[in-house]
């Protein structure tokens, strides 16, 4: 049963996968506005009811890598040492996934992103995802807090590193040239609040 179980889900993150695929590559062909869920289900080989299985919008589908790395940032944030305070937890972790191969000018992710990036019909969406993972980053960094006020200060750490998330991500989209991991370690440092 295990087997089976374990066969069901990674058919399912291949199907999710095929259509994130498709959904970033229409839109870096035809631009975000001009591509349909109908067309990136034909993209990916499967029916329109199959896209409404996975994906609530074509946005959700273009963005499903982007999600992918915010969930893996929140593992790895959540496997730094209980000592750390919640900023060094949030760069350490944040440094570990740019050594991931985020800097690899050959990554088709990256030339694709790269295109995308910006685009006004996709800012909405990228900004209702962030608010998200921000609630689940400030749960996880309100563990690392005592005092009475510990839910609210997590909630402005989370809010700060995702904002210098990304701004880090802009800057280095906009000026390639410096390691991911570079532009990461300066604007973290700048931001680093004072008590931790």
């Amino acid at each position: 049963m295990d087997e089976c179980t374990g066969l069901r889900e990674r058919k399912k993150a291949a199907t999710r996968l095929a259509l994130h695929e498709a959904a970033l590559s229409l839109a870096v062909e035809h631009g975000p506005d001009q591509i349909t869920v109908e067309a990136i289900a034909d993209g990916a080989n499967v029916s329109r009811r199959t896209f409404s299985n996975y994906f609530g919008g074509k946005e959700e589908a273009i963005f499903h890598g982007d999600t992918l790395r915010l969930r893996r940032l929140l593992r790895l944030v959540a496997e730094q040492p209980a000592e750390l305070s919640p900023w060094a937890a949030l760069t350490r972790a944040a440094l570990a996934q740019a050594e991931e191969g985020y800097d690899d000018p050959a990554e088709p992710w990256l030339n694709r992103r790269r295109r995308l990036h910006g685009h006004p019909s996709l800012a909405a969406h990228q900004v209702g995802a962030y608010a998200g993972f921000e609630r689940e980053m400030a749960a996880e960094l309100a563990r690392r807090l005592t005092g009475p006020d510990a839910a609210l200060r997590a909630r402005i750490v989370a809010a700060t590193f995702l904002a210098s998330l990304r701004i880090a991500a802009h800057e280095w989209l906009e000026h390639p040239g410096r390691a991911l991991r570079d532009v990461l370690r300066d604007v973290l440092a700048h931001a680093a609040p004072t008590a931790g």
